[in-house]
């Protein structure tokens, strides 16, 4: 009894995560309705889509950054007073020996608003590669979190598939109790009336050794029900319809057939569809292109425009001398070219240093991907066969312990066997349909895993 309860815990282990999607009430659920509810809805395959207009959002910004730059800087301030012209006592000319004022920080004149004004408007004209690579790096960014969106979707349906199964599992594993119950208990009744008559055909070891049983079965039926209800909560999350009574139209557990596609097929399927070696190509090329932007920074910009001053202290006199700057009273305004150049001795070559060793890296990535996805789908290959051939075994095993119980079942009734004969028939029937119905969860979810590692899945 200790190896049946070990059993019905593995049975019940499938009702897993879950997330939202719709279903009306009192609609037949079949498995494809879920996985497409559930991908209409989850939240976290807009998570990933928000990431894709996060990098689309970068590319506007690489492409932006070649237009044009403004650039305003205004201000109002106080300033000194001033009356007069350059020299001593405020005269604006002299002759001989003259000498400039020096009364600048003097309040004799009072106080004047000083307002201002300095803008530019440039275009970048050359950057030398680092606009055109980054840009290119924000356009493989972009296609890397689009796979990212393919390969939360095919998450999402992967637990669907989970919580489908799992439920059905756990719903035929308590008929299969409820069955075993009402079997033990008409054996029970039967030894009870044995016993009132006197007959003698049965004893009360026999009555103890069901009442036992029918003990066991009770604690089984009790975690059957709270699990079959778990995996439905789980299936109404993945749905979105927490609050709805579903119906699933598969009315039993039954295995998939088997994929017709042999191992080399699967493979290659894998080399061709998945997800990852596309994104494996868009960030080599992203990270190759961020590796030129990065040793392109050490170049120049160079850059054209117009740029312009003006500023405006009323309470001063302006000083009208081309030699000299008046930044109180001024207007300027002139067309420029121009070059930028910023050169980090000891940061610059560090950052080309760090880009090539990210590219480098992602290069042994990519490597182990072409390895490593090949392997991924031998293991599912080999695991689904496995399961097939266990399927097949544990059916026939489940059919002759269900006559075996039957037949013993009989013998007792006839008063030809005890109840320990019925009790051991019983749990050897329950262990190895129990065993079917997780061979079958197993395969089914393998079907599907083979699928999505083979990237066709969805």
């Amino acid at each position: 009894m200790i190896m049946l309860k070990i059993a019905m815990k593995l049975v019940w282990l499938f009702a897993l995560l879950g997330t939202s999607s719709g279903l009306y009430a009192a609609d037949k659920l079949n498995l494809e309705q879920a996985i497409e509810l559930a991908l209409t809805n989850d939240p976290r395959i807009d998570e990933k889509q928000a990431f894709v207009r996060k990098a689309e959002g970068l590319l506007q910004e690489a492409k932006g950054s070649e237009g044009w730059r403004y650039s305003v800087d205004s201000y109002l301030a106080l300033a000194t007073g001033l009356d007069g012209g350059f020299y001593e006592d405020g005269d604006k000319s002299c002759s001989g020996n003259c000498t400039p004022r020096d009364d600048a920080y003097d309040f004799d004149d009072g106080l004047s608003i000083w307002g201002g004004l300095t803008f530019s408007i440039v275009k970048p004209l050359a950057t030398f590669g680092r606009l055109e690579n980054y840009q290119e790096a924000a356009q493989n960014n972009i296609m890397i979190k689009q796979q990212d969106v393919t390969l939360q979707r095919d998450e999402v349906a992967l637990q669907v598939v989970k919580a489908y199964y799992g439920y059905l599992t756990a719903r035929d594993s308590r008929l299969l109790l409820e069955d075993t119950r009402g079997r033990l208990d008409g054996a029970l009744e039967l030894v009870d009336g044995w016993l009132e008559e006197g007959s003698g055909e049965a004893s009360l070891s026999d009555k103890y050794a069901l009442q036992a049983g029918l003990g066991l079965i009770d604690n089984f039926l009790a975690e059957a029900n709270g699990l079959e209800q778990i995996a439905m909560a789980g299936l109404k999350l993945l749905t979105g319809r927490e609050e709805e009574i579903i119906e699933l139209a598969d009315r039993r557990l039954q295995p998939l057939p088997l994929p017709e596609q042999n191992l080399e097929e699967w493979i290659n399927l894998a080399l061709d569809n998945r997800v990852e070696f596309k994104q494996v190509e868009a960030g080599l090329t992203a990270r190759r292109a961020l590796v030129k932007a990065t040793r392109a920074d050490k170049k120049p910009i160079v850059y054209a425009g117009v740029a312009g001053s003006v500023a405006v202290s009323p309470e001063r006199d302006t000083l009208e001398n081309p030699h000299i700057y008046d930044p109180f009273n001024h207007a300027a305004l002139s067309p420029l070219l121009g070059m930028r150049w910023q050169w980090e001795q000891g940061a610059q070559p560090a950052r080309v240093v760090q880009a090539q060793a990210e590219l480098d890296a992602l290069v042994h990535k990519a490597s182990f991907a072409r390895l490593g996805i090949p392997f991924q789908v031998r293991e599912q290959y080999y695991s689904m066969q496995a399961k097939h051939k266990a399927i097949g075994s544990m059916r026939e095993s489940s059919r002759a312990a269900r006559r075996w119980m039957i037949a013993s079942y009989s013998d007792f009734e006839a008063g030809l066997e005890e109840a320990d004969d019925i009790i051991n028939a019983l749990q050897v029937y329950v262990l190895a349909y129990a065993e079917y119905l997780r061979a079958v969860n197993d395969f089914n979810n393998l079907v599907s895993k083979l699928k999505s590692v083979s990237g066709v899945f969805q």
